[in-house]
């Protein structure tokens, strides 16, 4: 547990923090891994153990052939990832998902950075940023970052990093919208920054769809804030669909939903209402519905949703969501080494960083723990394939998201992160198809970047 050294730091014992600590003594690399509880607690956790799940003790699926969590399963246990690793030992009955009793996963991640002799765990707050001199630092706060360090990072990027109810957006997948009922235009026929005049996907209601429409909008299910989230105010440039919908019927119609400058072609005038909706990645694969941010419960959100004509059928990539949150617009302020630009000895990692879920999580702490075990061998470190889970994951949150949209926000893996095959396949073909390439990449990434520790 002790070292007479340190070559790195790492803030935060949560999954992101133990896997880069992880990753980084495994590789030879002396780590100091901070972690302030029990000194000082947090609104969610309930003890002190490195890796405490706060909330469901699920990872997800665990088929590795045709889902993108899956997937990333399978790539961090190649990768040797301690996460994984405490995980399958500890499962317990979940049919296909990976579910772990939380008390053994949480013991048997800290135990085993406990036995580690490179690896120094201080029980402490870190209340600041170390500067470069202190050499290659990675942050894994999380989103329940402390108030001086939430408040360091903010001065340091001037990002906002405050804490207020972060209302997020569906993300459907492209090729479930129905273009018989759609059309690209953008609003006036005006062209983006990319001199795009149909960079937006309209789907048009008549009077009686969107009545409909706000009915189930008011009725439905909302999630349930937690007790610690109830006095967080709404950011007022983000509400909530649902909210809108409260505060006037025809609110949603003169906002997100207004139909002016846009014309149906089909019927060559212009709609009661319109659903827009913006690509979200690079590749085009994925879509988010403008304003329509929401904690309707999720359920109620898929139901609610497929009334809106050209997205009967649609499959969701993420699905929206409000909760407390502090991440980094991390297109913007990191590079594809998750680096700070401005001070490129501080790396980000975990849901910091804009990923979701814990699985995501560890994987990026992962890479961010490889990264600098590299750099302190001498070696200059590489990204994985952007055909991989990881690569992909990574890929997003450092460019593969369109940056400048505001509209970047936490999301899980999935496979509309990743490049398309090279070869058209028929549907039940594409994802054991996209597994087997990610897999085979993987492998020669980890041969290339192997770091014999010292």
């Amino acid at each position: 547990m002790n070292s007479d050294r340190t070559e790195a730091t790492v803030i935060g014992g949560g999954l992101a923090g133990s896997e880069a600590a992880w990753q980084l003594a495994r590789a030879g690399v002396a780590v100091a891994l901070y972690e302030m509880r029990p000194a000082r607690g947090t609104e969610a956790h309930v003890g002190d153990r490195l890796a405490e799940l706060v909330c469901s003790n699920s990872f997800r699926s665990d088929n590795a052939e045709t889902s993108a969590i899956g997937l990333l399963h399978e790539e961090l246990r190649r990768a040797g990832s301690l996460v994984l690793r405490a995980a399958d030992t500890h499962k317990v009955p979940a049919g296909e998902a990976l579910a772990v009793d939380r008390a053994g996963f949480a013991a048997a991640v800290q135990a085993a950075l406990e036995a580690e002799p490179l690896v120094t765990i201080r029980r402490e707050e870190m209340a600041g940023l170390p500067p470069p001199e202190a050499g290659p630092v990675i942050v894994a706060t999380g989103p329940l970052t402390a108030p001086g360090l939430a408040a360091a990072i903010a001065a340091l990027t001037g990002e906002q990093a405050l804490a207020f109810f972060d209302a997020i957006a569906p993300v459907v997948y492209r090729d479930s919208i129905d273009f018989e009922l759609a059309w690209r235009q953008s609003r006036y026929d005006k062209p983006g920054p990319g001199g795009d005049k149909a960079a937006y996907i309209n789907c048009p209601l008549d009077q009686a769809g969107y009545e409909a429409f706000i009915d189930a909008l008011l009725g439905a299910e909302k999630t349930e804030f937690k007790a610690w989230e109830r006095d967080t105010p709404y950011f007022e440039g983000c509400l909530p669909i649902e909210v809108m919908a409260a505060r006037g019927r025809e609110t949603p119609r003169f906002g997100p939903m207004k139909p002016v400058g846009l014309t149906d072609p089909r019927t060559g005038t212009r709609a009661h209402a319109v659903v827009q909706l913006r690509q979200d990645n690079a590749l085009g694969t994925l879509y988010n519905i403008v304003g329509f941010q929401t904690k309707l419960a999720h359920a109620e959100q898929k139901r609610i949703v497929r009334m809106i004509p050209g997205l009967r059928e649609a499959r969701f990539a993420r699905l929206g969501g409000i909760h407390r949150n502090t991440f980094l617009n991390s297109p913007a302020l990191l590079d594809g080494l998750l680096r700070l630009k401005a001070r490129p000895h501080l790396r980000f990692a975990g849901q910091i960083t804009g990923v979701e879920g814990y699985v995501e999580s560890a994987a990026i702490g992962l890479l961010a723990g490889r990264f600098v075990a590299a750099e302190q061998r001498g070696r200059a470190p590489t990204a994985p394939p952007a055909t991989t889970a990881l690569g992909a994951l990574l890929g997003h949150i450092t460019g593969g998201h369109l940056t400048g949209t505001g509209s970047f926000q936490p999301i899980n893996v999935n496979f509309g992160l990743f490049p398309p095959l090279a070869v058209r396949l028929k549907k039940r073909e594409r994802k054991p198809a996209m597994t087997s390439r990610a897999l085979q990449d993987l492998d020669g990434w980890l041969g290339a970047t192997r770091i014999a520790a010292a």
